[in-house]
C-alpha cells in the first residue's frame, strides 16, 4: 500500500520553509507521493455548492492563501530524491492544453520522472466566469484537453484540430522521462467521474474513505473499461482518506485501492518527523 500526502501547498505548507519541511519528512519517512490543489481565485460570496463538505462550502475562509499547483511540486522536486509529485487536482479546463503539457514535461524532467498530472473538471462556476471559460463546457474541454496533452507529449510534431483547441503541426519540447508521458488521474467521486477514468485515465482518484461507496465507484469503473475492451487493472486507484487508521486502510486497500492520500499528519514543520513516525508505527507498518 502507497500512501500520499494531500494539502502539499495548503496552509503553512504554502511557504518555502513549510513546503520544504513537508516533502523531506514525507520522503524521509517513506511516504510515496505529495498532491498539491488548485483554486487559481476564490470569488467573494461564491454560491457554487463545494462537493467535499456538508456545508457546501471550503474549508477556511474565502481569502485563504492557496498556491499555484505546480511551482510547489518543482520546488518539492529540487529538495528531494524519490517522492512522486502530483496534483490534486487541477482544474485542466480552465487551462490551455499547450502550457499544461510543457508545465507537466518539464516538471517530469527537472523530478527526474516523478510527476503526476491529477485532473478534475472543476465545480467552482463562479470561478470559469473569471477567467472566461463556459462552465457547461468543462466536461467537453477536459476531454479533448487530455487527447491535446497527450499529442504534445508523443514524439513528432502533428497538428491538432478539436471542438475546442487546434493548431498546425508544432514542436513541444522537452518531452517527459516518463513514457508514454506523465501519468494523468482524474479525479472526482461520481459515476460520471469513474467513467472518465477508465476512458481515459491513468489513475483515478475519488477524494473519499467510504469503502462502500469506493467498492460501487470501481465497479462502475470496471464496466466501462469492459465496454471499451481496456482491462481495469490499468487505472490506478487512489483513495482520499483525511486521516486513516490501520484497519480503514487495510478495507480501503481490500477494496482496490492502491494508494491512500491522506491529510498532513502534523501542521507544524517542527512535529513532522514524530508525527511521521507515528503514522508508521500506527498504520504503514500494519499492511
Amino acid at each position: 500500500m502507497k500512501f500520499g500526502i494531500l494539502f502539499a501547498n495548503a496552509g503553512p505548507f504554502g511557504t518555502r520553509d513549510g513546503l520544504g519541511a513537508l516533502a523531506r519528512h514525507a520522503e524521509a519517512a517513506g511516504i510515496e507521493s505529495l498532491w498539491t490543489v488548485e483554486h487559481v481565485a476564490v470569488p467573494v460570496g461564491y454560491e457554487s455548492r463545494y462537493p467535499y463538505s456538508p456545508s457546501g462550502k471550503m474549508p477556511g475562509p474565502e481569502d485563504s492563501p492557496i498556491p499555484d499547483p505546480v511551482l510547489p511540486l518543482a520546488y518539492a522536486a529540487a529538495v528531494t530524491e524519490r517522492i512522486r509529485l502530483g496534483t490534486g487536482v487541477l482544474i485542466l479546463p480552465q487551462r490551455h492544453p499547450l502550457y499544461v503539457a510543457k508545465e507537466f514535461a518539464t516538471l517530469d524532467v527537472l523530478s527526474n520522472g516523478r510527476a503526476m498530472l491529477g485532473i478534475g473538471i472543476g465545480w467552482l462556476a463562479e470561478e470559469f466566469a473569471a477567467v472566461g471559460v463556459p462552465f457547461e463546457e468543462r466536461a467537453g474541454r477536459t476531454r479533448e484537453a487530455v487527447k491535446a496533452i497527450r499529442q504534445l507529449w508523443s514524439d513528432g510534431a502533428r497538428p491538432f484540430e478539436g471542438k475546442y483547441f487546434r493548431w498546425p503541426a508544432l514542436e513541444s519540447n522537452p518531452k517527459p522521462v516518463q513514457k508514454p508521458g506523465v501519468p494523468i488521474v482524474v479525479g472526482g467521486h461520481t459515476e460520471i467521474a469513474a467513467r472518465r477514468a477508465a476512458r481515459y485515465g491513468d489513475g483515478f482518484f475519488p477524494a473519499i474513505a467510504d469503502v462502500s461507496q469506493l467498492s460501487a465507484l470501481l465497479a462502475i469503473v470496471r464496466d466501462e473499461c469492459a465496454k471499451i475492451g481496456r482491462d481495469p487493472g490499468d487505472v490506478e486507484v487512489t483513495a482520499g482518506a483525511g486521516f486513516v487508521d490501520a484497519d480503514q486502510a487495510r478495507r480501503l486497500r481490500d477494496a482496490g485501492a492502491a494508494r491512500i492520500a491522506i491529510a498532513p499528519p502534523a501542521f507544524d514543520p517542527a512535529a513532522l518527523p514524530a508525527a511521521f513516525a507515528d503514522f508508521n508505527e500506527r498504520v504503514a507498518s500494519k499492511l
